[in-house]
C-alpha cells in the first residue's frame, strides 16, 4: 500500500505536521473510553481538592500514555525506562482507582495497552493479566454495587488490549525491519553495481591506456632519430585506442540493454503502484538459450504493456505468464500480459494481431513488432478470452541457430 501526503505508513514516522496530526487523531479516537472518569469527575460529588487533583492526575496519565503509544510503538525506548514507565502508569491508576472510585478502573486498560506497546513479548506477556488481576482485586475490594458488573466489563479489554497491542507492535516493528532490510539490499546492490563497472572498466581500459602510454613514449623516444619507426608507433596507437573505443561502447550497450528480471520486478512494482492485482513470475524460466537481443525485445515489450495497463486500461486485476513453449517451428519463449480493463471493447477475437482489427495500432505496437521482427518474434494482440480486458502475447525462439544470428 502506497503512502500519500495524509496518511502514515505501517512503521513509518510522520514527517509533516498533516501526517502528525493524523496519527494523533486515530490514536485520541480510543481515548473515548475514558469518558467513565470524566463524567465522574464532573458529577461534582467529590471535593473541589480531589476533583482537581483527578483532573492533574487523568491529565498526566493521558500524556505519559500518548507518549508511549506514539513514539515508542515501533521502536522500544529503554527497557528499563519502559518498564519504570509502566509501572508509573500503574501506580497513577491504583491510586486514583482507591480514591475516586470503581470508575477510574477502566484506566488499566490503558495501563495493559501500554504495556502490549513497549515491553518485550515475553514481559509483556506475564506483565498484562498480572495488571488484569490487579485490576480485578482493585474493583472488588471496594465493594460497591455496581463494582463486580464493571470489573466483568474490564477484563475482557484489558487482556484483549493488551495482547492486540503486542501483536500490532510485532506487526509495525517487522515492517520498520523489512522496509531497512530492502534499504540496505539496495545499497549493496547499488555498491555491487559499482564494483562490476570499477572492474569493467579496469579490465577494458587498463592494458589499452597503458600500452598507449608506453607506446606514446616510446614514439617521442623515436621521433628525432627514427621517424619512420616513430610512425608505427603512432599508428599502434590509433588501432589501440580505436579498439578501446569500441570495447567502452560495448560495455556502455551491456549496460543500457534492458533484462527479463530487471522488468519483471519493475512489473510488479508499477502494478502495486498503481492498486492493480497483479499476479507476475518472480523471475525468467532457466532457458538458458535465449540470445541477449530475444531478451532485450521481450523486455521492451513487458515495459510497453504494463505502462499500457497502468495507464489506459482501467484495469483491476493483471497477469504476466512466461514460459517456454514447443510448436512446429520449433521451440519459442512465450510472453502474455492480459489485463481485465476495457482494452479488449471491440475488438473481435482469434485475431493474429492488432493490425488484423482495422484499427490503427498505435506506436508502441508498431515499435514492438518491429523489435520482435528483428529477432525472427512475433506478437498477438486481442481481447482476452474472457472477453473483457486486453492479451498481448510475445513470442521469440529459443533456438539460436534460428535467433542467434539476429541477437
Amino acid at each position: 500500500m502506497s503512502d500519500d501526503v495524509t496518511g502514515v505508513g505501517i512503521g513509518r514516522p510522520p514527517v509533516t505536521r498533516r501526517q502528525t496530526a493524523t496519527k494523533m487523531f486515530w490514536i485520541c479516537v480510543w481515548l473515548a473510553f475514558m469518558s467513565a472518569p470524566v463524567s465522574d469527575l464532573a458529577d461534582g460529588h467529590h471535593t473541589p481538592w480531589a476533583t482537581a487533583l483527578g483532573c492533574l492526575g487523568l491529565a498526566a496519565f493521558g500524556a505519559v500514555y500518548l507518549m508511549l503509544v506514539f513514539r515508542h510503538t515501533s521502536r522500544s525506548p529503554n527497557i528499563t525506562r519502559a518498564g519504570w514507565t509502566v509501572a508509573l502508569l500503574t501506580a497513577c491508576a491504583t491510586v486514583l482507582s482507591l480514591t475516586l472510585g470503581p470508575s477510574w478502573l477502566v484506566l488499566f486498560v490503558y495501563v495493559s495497552v501500554s504495556a502490549g506497546a513497549v515491553l518485550p513479548l515475553r514481559v509483556a506477556g506475564r506483565v498484562i493479566p498480572a495488571l488484569t488481576a490487579l485490576m480485578a482485586g482493585l474493583g472488588l475490594a471496594r465493594g460497591a454495587e455496581d463494582a463486580g458488573s464493571l470489573v466483568l466489563g474490564l477484563l475482557l479489554p484489558a487482556l484483549l488490549g493488551g495482547f492486540a497491542m503486542t501483536g500490532v507492535r510485532q506487526l509495525v516493528r517487522t515492517t520498520v525491519e523489512l522496509r531497512e532490510a530492502r534499504a540496505t539490499v539496495a545499497q549493496l546492490a547499488a555498491n555491487e553495481e559499482r564494483l562490476r563497472l570499477a572492474r569493467d572498466l579496469h579490465d577494458l581500459l587498463g592494458h589499452s591506456l597503458s600500452l598507449i602510454t608506453l607506446k606514446s613514449e616510446l614514439a617521442g623516444r623515436m621521433l628525432p632519430g627514427h621517424p619512420e619507426q616513430a610512425a608505427l608507433q603512432v599508428a599502434d596507437i590509433e588501432r589501440v585506442s580505436r579498439q578501446a573505443l569500441v570495447d567502452v561502447r560495448d560495455a556502455v550497450t551491456g549496460y543500457r540493454r534492458l533484462t527479463l528480471p530487471g522488468e519483471l520486478a519493475g512489473a510488479r512494482t508499477a502494478l502495486a503502484a498503481a492498486g492493480i492485482t497483479a499476479a507476475v513470475p518472480a523471475d525468467a524460466p532457466a532457458t538458458g538459450t535465449l540470445p541477449a537481443g530475444s531478451e532485450e525485445a521481450l523486455a521492451w515489450g513487458l515495459r510497453e504493456a504494463v505502462t499500457n495497463v497502468v495507464r489506459h486500461s482501467g484495469a483491476r486485476t493483471c497477469t504476466v505468464t512466461l514460459a517456454p513453449r514447443q510448436t512446429l517451428a520449433g521451440r519459442f519463449l512465450e510472453l502474455v500480459v492480459v489485463d481485465d480493463g476495457r482494452g479488449g471493447a471491440g475488438i473481435p477475437s482469434g485475431i493474429a494481431s492488432a493490425a488484423d482489427t482495422g484499427i490503427t495500432p498505435g506506436n508502441g505496437l508498431t515499435g514492438l513488432r518491429e523489435r520482435l521482427a528483428a529477432v525472427d518474434g512475433t506478437l498477438t494482440a486481442g481481447p482476452a478470452d474472457t472477453g473483457r480486458g486486453f492479451r498481448l502475447t510475445l513470442s521469440v525462439p529459443l533456438d539460436t541457430n534460428a535467433a542467434g544470428e539476429h541477437a
